[in-house]
């Protein structure tokens, strides 16, 4: 049997289970950037000393006479938490190939995900070998954050249709959310900065980046008090366009995360930086990205989802009598 024979015969997964997984992608996402984090606040970074083995001669962890294996388990774990995220990602490709109608956004959005849980191993198994150098940690963040927007289109595509994108509020209100974009990631690039020059290296021995922690401070809580004013231009906007009852909720979503996320910040630099609110931060960051992508596709319109076709019977002929 051909390949493209057997995907056709896959059987099409109910629409409830297929938001399911979606969204199970777009947790798994959030998920994966917050344990990432406890491996550095616990300076776990290098409990798995190589890759993609754990140790040298073993996938798994080894007894070590030091400094036993909580470091190796708590980054081992990681390792197969982003397996079982690459488990669920090739389960949203099998989902979307075995849809009926067939779409090819939703084909092309949830192969994104396994594609991008092996960028991530990829960019993680080179963060390792250079020993947890800040500028190669910082990209294995930034990285989720990407897969945390692109998961949320998938989870919103399985409601949409495939017209042409229709804007539901003034080009000019979608040209300020492609601006506020941009700060979001700069934002988050700041973010990462701070992190690099603060005291959460991944591992003792690891060096820091040698700049001010707060000028990066700065830089970061300034770019957030320009997110937030672009989030308070939206708000006008919307007010003056008379925006849809769930274009609203979605806004509001995202006011009441990027407060929470700013508050968080706030205390976390007058309190020292403890490892509780480190993780809480960077949970803030992956819902501060889903919310944004919550309120991006509210602002779209691709008509309704096409209707589930029911994939015919094949008809197999007797053969007849000789």
């Amino acid at each position: 049997m051909s390949l493209k024979a057997w995907i056709d015969r896959l059987p099409a997964l109910p629409r409830r289970a297929e938001r399911g997984l979606a969204l199970a992608a777009v947790i798994g996402q959030v998920v994966i950037a917050v344990t990432g984090a406890v491996v550095r606040v616990t300076s776990s970074g290098l409990g798995c000393p190589t890759w993609p083995q754990c140790a040298p001669g073993s996938l798994v962890p080894i007894a070590d006479p030091l400094e036993g294996q909580l470091h190796q388990w708590i980054e081992f774990g990681n390792r197969m938490l982003g397996g079982l995220l690459g488990v669920v990602g090739a389960a949203c490709v099998l989902m979307a190939l075995a849809a009926r109608p067939r779409r090819r956004r939703v084909v092309v959005l949830a192969a994104m995900m396994p594609m991008g849980v092996v960028a991530q191993a990829v960019i993680g198994g080179m963060t390792v070998l250079a020993g947890l150098q800040w500028w190669t940690v910082a990209p294995h963040f930034l990285a989720s954050m990407p897969l945390i927007w692109l998961s949320v289109l998938l989870y919103r595509s399985l409601d949409e249709g495939d017209e042409p994108l229709r804007p539901t509020v003034p080009r000019p209100l979608l040209h300020l959310q492609a601006a506020q974009a941009v700060v979001l990631v700069l934002l988050l690039i700041a973010g990462t900065l701070v992190t690099a020059a603060g005291p959460h290296s991944g591992d003792r021995r690891t060096p820091r980046l040698d700049v001010p922690v707060e000028l990066l401070a700065q830089i970061h809580a300034d770019l957030l008090f320009l997110f937030l004013g672009m989030i308070v231009a939206l708000g006008f906007g919307l007010r003056i366009t008379s925006g849809s009852p769930v274009l609203w909720r979605r806004y509001w979503l995202l006011v009441a995360v990027v407060l929470a996320q700013g508050a968080i910040g706030m205390i976390q630099y007058w309190t020292g930086v403890p490892a509780l609110l480190v993780l809480g931060h960077v949970l803030g960051a992956g819902l501060v990205v889903a919310a944004g992508a919550n309120l991006w596709t509210a602002c779209r319109d691709r008509g309704p989802a096409p209707r589930a076709v029911t994939q015919p019977a094949t008809d197999h002929a007797e053969p007849a009598p000789v």
